[in-house]
């Protein structure tokens, strides 16, 4: 028979794995909660009015705020009307003139006989646009020959083509790829494009021009690679991609798409991807080899083998400290504030101080971040020092804490150098469209393709970041390269270079 105590026992025992599995489901459905939110939701990072309201009052210390003022505060909502912005159209746009007029008849005054004499004239303007046109370029060289011996035979050169004895022109290779890599649409959807206007083309052939004309970009590839190099500041960042025939993997393993990136003031602005089978810190080592700089990334460890090695500033991402304050926001009760709040209140305030800083120099925005950011990073601090031992380590909230405490040193590595960037969105902007790419392709055929792939996104986010319309841009430099000759030539034809060239 069990007595009492031992009863009492077993209960309390039961009571404790209830009560852990009432944690363990409460969890669950914040997770589930998060991940819904994620899916479902905006992906924008954009206050709520409620947080603005908050961080427009200058004189908020979280420090100055107890925990039970923390549960209870509630902070009134306000509204901002939006004005519609009128569209307008450019005055680069040719213009064709639709003249109405009136008849002979309508040009006389009905009340005295008299001709009308024009006074003005009212205009409204249409934005029209004609759909694609295709034309066929003929490549004639006139022959030549002695008419004496008849042995001298002599025909007029032509210029080297991107892919020689292909049909395609470098016009037609340029609007492939800009449609793929830089609009997102994929081959197959191309192909149908075609046939509407009566060109009948496989994507098998559309492929292999891709990946012929990621080869012959690959100088230029490199030669930005080399310029990136020399730059003081680097941002670095990666994304899954896959691949269906690599050696030694199923088609379903994830490969990587890595992109590294100039900092916005480099005089050189340029974007590199690089396709690689692995997420390996040794990719990194590679495409880092001889940098002497800072390297601006996320919390991936990875990257921590290079820094180490080759002595580089290591700077952390102030964006994704927020985005993991922002999920623990989610959870709170809607019209409270909490700690959440708090802490987004201070990286707002650091943001704040970049915003109005961008324009200013180097040394100067260094002054302002040795006073004023810098005050708010200590104040941040103390914050982080005393949430710590109260927040559970396993809530969104304890983890958002535990990323803030663990990059701590990477993330106010920023403050040292007014070079330095205060977050990686540089990295993750120009990563941007080949993710919304891969949402429409979803994969590489093969590792040719992915590296040509990786390519041709280098180049066409390159000629963004200095300006250049893609389309303008690739069609010069497929047309010009396959006759570049020297070095002095390739470089040329590299976006910051040629930007003064396109008009």
């Amino acid at each position: 028979m069990i007595s009492s105590s031992e009863r009492d026992k077993e209960i309390d025992l039961l009571h404790q794995k209830l009560q852990v599995k009432d944690q363990r489901i409460e969890q669950l459905e914040k997770l589930l909660m998060q991940a819904r939110q994620q899916y479902f939701g905006t992906s924008s990072e954009k206050l709520s009015p409620d947080q603005i309201a908050l961080f427009n009052e200058p004189e908020f210390d979280s420090s100055e705020i107890t925990s039970e003022e923390t549960e209870t505060l509630t902070v009134p909502s306000h509204t901002r009307s939006k004005q519609k912005k009128r569209i307008s159209i450019p005055d680069n746009i040719p213009r064709e003139d639709i003249i109405y007029d009136l008849s002979d008849e309508d040009k006389i005054c009905p009340h005295d006989g008299a001709s009308l004499k024009e006074i003005g004239e009212e205009i409204h303007e249409q934005l029209e646009i004609i759909p694609a046109q295709i034309k066929a370029l003929r490549h004639i060289r006139k022959k030549y020959a002695c008419p004496c011996c008849k042995q001298h035979i002599k025909t007029a050169s032509k210029p080297k083509q991107p892919i020689e004895k292909s049909i395609a022109a470098p016009g037609l290779l340029a609007h492939i790829a800009v449609q793929k890599y830089c609009d997102g649409s994929p081959l197959y959807r191309q192909v149908e494009i075609f046939k509407r206007i009566g060109i009948d083309l496989d994507r098998s052939s559309l492929a292999n021009w891709m990946i012929a004309c990621g080869v012959l970009i690959q100088s230029l590839i490199n030669r930005a690679h080399e310029t990136l190099l020399e730059q003081c500041v680097l941002h670095m960042d990666e994304t899954p991609v896959q691949v269906l025939n690599e050696p030694g993997k199923k088609a379903q393993s994830k490969s990587y798409m890595w992109v590294l990136g100039s900092a916005k003031e480099s005089a050189a602005p340029a974007v590199l991807f690089h396709y690689s089978p692995s997420r390996s810190g040794d990719i990194p080592k590679q495409l880092l080899c001889d940098f002497e700089g800072a390297l601006m990334v996320d919390g991936y460890e990875g990257y921590q083998a290079v820094c180490n090695e080759q002595k580089l500033k290591r700077l952390g991402c102030w964006a994704h400290a927020r985005r993991k304050f922002m999920d623990a926001k989610r959870e709170q009760p809607k019209g409270k504030t909490g700690k959440a709040d708090q802490a987004l209140s201070f990286i707002q305030k650091l943001y704040n101080i970049e915003r109005t800083s961008k324009d200013k120099s180097a040394d100067e925005r260094l002054e302002i971040r040795q006073v004023q950011s810098a005050d708010i990073v200590n104040k941040l601090r103390q914050w982080l020092d005393k949430c710590q031992s109260t927040t559970p380590p396993k809530s969104s909230l304890g983890k958002a804490i535990g990323y803030l405490n663990n990059q701590w040193s990477r993330l106010v590595g920023y403050l040292a150098d007014g070079q330095y960037p205060i977050d990686n969105n540089r990295a993750e902007n120009s990563i941007r469209p080949f993710v919304i790419g891969r949402k429409n392709w979803l994969f590489s055929q093969s590792q040719k393709g992915a590296t040509s792939s990786a390519n041709l996104y280098s180049l066409i986010e390159s000629a963004k970041l200095n300006g250049l319309e893609p389309y303008a841009y690739l069609k010069q430099v497929f047309t010009r390269l396959p006759n570049a000759e020297t070095l002095e030539d390739v470089d040329a034809l590299l976006p910051w270079n040629f930007k003064d060239v396109v008009g």
